[in-house]
């Protein structure tokens, strides 16, 4: 268990009510309808009176342990296979405690699902949800959301109501691509999964990542400026605040849906480390399969996108630090398509690079974007594709989960090459292969032409005579259909990025 000194307080206050009632407590995390990790030691932890002694009894084994000096326990179970339900059993020493009846447990996979608005969307606003929430009874799927909570230090429990199973009730407000990601995984693999999700739109990546992660890489220096100024429009962000509210206020009286509108929040949100500290560390205790990632709008300004990647994999390598299970999957979404004046090409492009981390996946969603909305509706094929990568690289399935990835460029006098991995059948999808442009030594970019070779491109334009780079889908709108068999499509690239 971790522990700091800046929660000293609120530990000898829970503490001091343990002792009071002689009750032993457990995380909001560790519910009744929870999902716990198969094939890993099951944990299980608490608070009680100090010196208390608290056993757990879960699949017919009992174990127990001694609560320390500020009440704190924690103690493992045998590890399983997936099954279920099953019923958790906690009990303490102390005159006068109530055994913790915990029905309904299941085990099988849990993934984190964490990110901005685009992972916060609920599934009753997608496109698909008149076909897919009314079929949302899911007995094996179970879901969590973890409250909004910004704090500068780390704490031990989350907000949460807890765990519950999928139905048409519950799933509506849910993530939309958390939940059709986790449905597939259900469904395929035909094991319980648990997906916990904390998200928090208008969120930047630093702000989920552990503040002595960041201070560890120099690198992170210009995120602190950024932070600053970020509090000087303070007053705007309380502004935005007012006018939701006021047309969430204006629909209901009309008798229409709330707009989905994410709140752009206040600076403690936005602060490096506040979220990590507030809705992933109470987190880590709990043992998971992997996590899934949809973030990037918040970091996609000019002077923040080139850092994105180092901060992402910072982030990615701390998380799996924390969590101690190893170099789990990690799965993320490649920002789509959206008309606007970031700079969202090189922001995707930071996300490409992060592939040459271990375990990784990216859902490139460049086609399924919408050019005048930031909050696409057609969320399916982004849950799906996450699931793909998961299929292969949690489950060990033989399946094509990528669309194009570029390798390397080989310029050829007048035309260059672009050569890709995840490239089986490729294709221009809809008629002439579009989206390319090349250029010179120069480094002037021109629209050109392309013509598909086996795993390769041969791109030329009568405007550079002897191209040195490549370029494809470099815009935050383009227009580019390449494709493999799998109809999945190919990452933007620039060949002038290293």
């Amino acid at each position: 268990m971790k522990f700091n000194w800046l929660s000293v307080l609120a530990l000898v206050s829970a503490v001091g009510v343990a002792e009071a009632s002689a009750q032993v407590t457990l995380p909001k995390l560790l519910s009744a309808h929870m999902v716990v990790q198969r094939d890993l030691p099951v944990h299980v932890w608490g608070l009680a009176a100090p010196g208390e002694t608290v056993s757990v009894t879960f699949r017919s084994e009992t174990s127990a342990a001694k609560a320390s000096e500020i009440g704190r326990w924690s103690l493992y179970l045998k590890p399983g296979s997936a099954g279920g339900p099953f019923q958790m059993t906690v009990n303490g020493n102390a005159i006068g405690g109530q055994p913790i009846v915990l029905d309904d447990i299941l085990v099988g996979d849990v993934w984190v699902a964490s990110g901005q608005s685009n992972m916060e969307f609920p599934l009753v606003a997608a496109s698909t949800a008149a076909e897919d929430l009314p079929k949302a009874g899911i007995p094996n799927l179970r879901l969590l959301v973890v409250k909004q909570v910004a704090v500068n230090y780390a704490l031990d429990d989350i907000q949460s109501v807890g765990w519950t199973a999928s139905t048409p009730d519950t799933a509506k407000d849910f993530s939309a691509v958390a939940w059709y990601f986790a449905r597939e995984i259900s469904e395929r693999e035909h094991v319980p999964v648990g997906i916990v999700v904390s998200a928090w739109g208008g969120t930047p990546v630093e702000a989920w990542t552990r503040m002595a992660a960041l201070g560890t890489d120099a690198a992170a220096n210009s995120l602190f400026l950024s932070w600053g100024q970020t509090g000087e429009r303070e007053a705007d962000c309380i502004l935005r605040k007012a006018e939701i509210e006021k047309r969430v206020a204006e629909a209901k009286a009309l008798g229409k849906p709330a707009p989905f509108v994410p709140w752009t929040p206040l600076l403690e949100s936005l602060a490096p480390g506040n979220l990590y500290n507030g809705m992933i560390a109470p987190l880590t205790p709990f043992p998971i399969k992997g996590a899934i990632w949809y973030q990037g709008e918040a970091n996609a300004d000019p002077r923040r996108a080139p850092l994105y990647g180092r901060i992402f994999r910072d982030m990615i390598e701390d998380w799996r630090r924390q969590w101690g299970v190893g170099d789990f999957p990690f799965l993320y979404v490649q920002l789509p398509n959206y008309d606007n004046d970031g700079d969202w090409p090189t922001l995707r492009d930071e996300m490409l690079k992060t592939l040459e981390m271990a375990n990784t996946g990216m859902a490139v969603t460049i086609d399924v974007g919408n050019p005048t909305n930031i909050h696409p509706t057609n969320k399916r094929p982004v849950g799906l594709r996450l699931s793909r990568a998961a299929r292969v690289l949690a489950y060990g399935e033989r399946i094509e989960f990528s669309g194009p990835i570029f390798r390397q460029a080989t310029p050829e006098g007048s035309a260059i090459r672009a050569w890709f991995d995840h490239a089986s059948g490729l294709m221009a999808k809809g008629g002439e292969l579009t989206g390319f442009e090349v250029a010179g030594a120069d480094g002037k970019f021109f629209r050109a032409t392309g013509k598909i070779d086996g795993t390769s491109v041969v791109v030329s334009s009568p405007d550079v005579k002897e191209p040195v780079a490549v370029r494809y889908g470099w815009d935050t709108n383009p227009l580019c259909n390449l494709y493999n068999s799998e109809n999945l499509p190919a990452s933007p690239l620039n060949s002038t990025r290293k």
